[in-house]
């Protein structure tokens, strides 16, 4: 399933020419698959949103007897036509495809950065794939991250998408490659290419970038003149960490703050999340859980896109602008349809 969503992917990329651009409309073209499934828990939680006042009626008549209050819950839900299930299957169907849609990026990225590696290992200086103020869209978006590929990025590869890579090389890139290495590694020098280009497994591949492919790559003129620093700005501690500010930089930060103010946006903007509230000692608890799921999500966004490629940052920014946007679409027409139905109930009483 992953290598369909992949080939969808670059299908989308072959056509407009641009990887940035593919993820957004890679990232509409399932949501708005997805909007059946979206409807259906959006009615689901407009449903119990509604009863959830009669529900917190029978907590505090109910509750000091659980199996009376179970059976009054479950004759209410039925009463109403309501299933528990109807608001939150539909998420748990969304949840697979959405890890699916990020293996299958994961794995574009994955390709492009070691094919970049090799480029370099050859002496070249690979063309990167930009997006907007980001340059290299393979890598983060951040001024302290350069548009070149770096251990920890090649590192994230598995041994089956090197040995993809490597497959796609012709005898004599690969012969480039060894030979630099070799130039660059003395132990390497009398092994053979099996020896050197190890990836027979993910720890593997560890050993082969920080012994071969790391040395060779920074032996290059081309990867260290891509990867030098501001003069005074390498290895500088900032607050728990040590950062370095690169001359060609790869990114502005911008998609891991925008991350994190979309996140906060689609909370604020989204309806559906601005339920009715349960009664009795659940409340306290359930708005605590509000509160810092509140503040949690959009601090977790902002992370996992400061430490992820800046496809991956794009497609969760566009994610939340394109779910935030279904959303409002979404209830304003269940709300028109509800408002629908009680001018038509008035006027058969009438």
């Amino acid at each position: 399933m992953s290598a369909f969503m992949r080939s969808i992917l670059e299908w989308i990329y072959g056509i407009v020419g641009n990887y940035g651009v593919a993820v957004v409309i890679f990232t509409l073209l399932i949501r708005t698959i997805l909007t059946p499934l979206e409807i259906s828990s959006r009615k689901g939680m407009r449903k119990m949103s509604e009863i959830q006042p009669k529900l917190n009626a029978l907590q505090q008549k109910y509750g000091k007897d659980q199996a009376k209050l179970q059976q009054k819950q479950q004759e209410l839900m039925k009463k109403e036509h309501y299933n528990p299930l109807s608001g939150c299957l539909p998420l748990l169907i969304q949840w697979p495809i959405l890890f699916i849609m990020f293996y299958a990026m994961r794995d574009v990225a994955n390709s492009n950065i070691i094919g970049q590696a090799f480029t370099f290992l050859q002496g070249q200086t690979p063309t990167y794939e930009p997006f907007l103020w980001v340059k290299n869209v393979f890598m983060a978006d951040s001024p302290f991250k350069t548009a070149a590929v770096d251990a920890t990025s090649l590192m994230s590869a598995t041994a089956a998408t090197w040995k993809e890579v490597i497959a796609n090389l012709d005898a004599t890139q690969l012969s480039q490659v060894l030979e630099n290495i070799k130039a660059a590694v003395p132990a390497a020098a009398e092994l053979a290419q099996e020896q050197i280009l190890d990836f027979s497994s993910n720890g593997a591949v560890r050993t082969t970038v920080e012994t071969y492919i790391m040395p060779a790559l920074q032996s290059m003129p081309a990867y260290v003149s891509a990867t030098a620093p501001v003069s005074g700005w390498a290895g500088v501690n900032f607050l728990l960490f040590k950062v370095t500010l690169y001359q060609q930089f790869n990114g502005l930060l911008i998609l891991p703050i925008l991350s994190g103010v979309t996140q906060v946006m689609m909370t604020k903007l989204n309806p559906t999340m601005q339920t009715a509230q349960p009664a009795g000692q659940n409340a306290q608890q359930s708005n605590s859980m509000n509160n810092f799921m509140k503040y949690f999500f959009p601090l977790f966004s902002v992370f996992i896109c400061l430490t992820s490629n800046a496809g991956f940052a794009l497609y969760w920014c566009a994610i939340n602008v394109f779910a935030t946007g279904q959303s409002i679409l979404i209830n304003k027409y269940l709300e028109s349809k509800d408002a629908k139905k009680i001018v038509a109930e008035e006027g058969g009483i009438k």
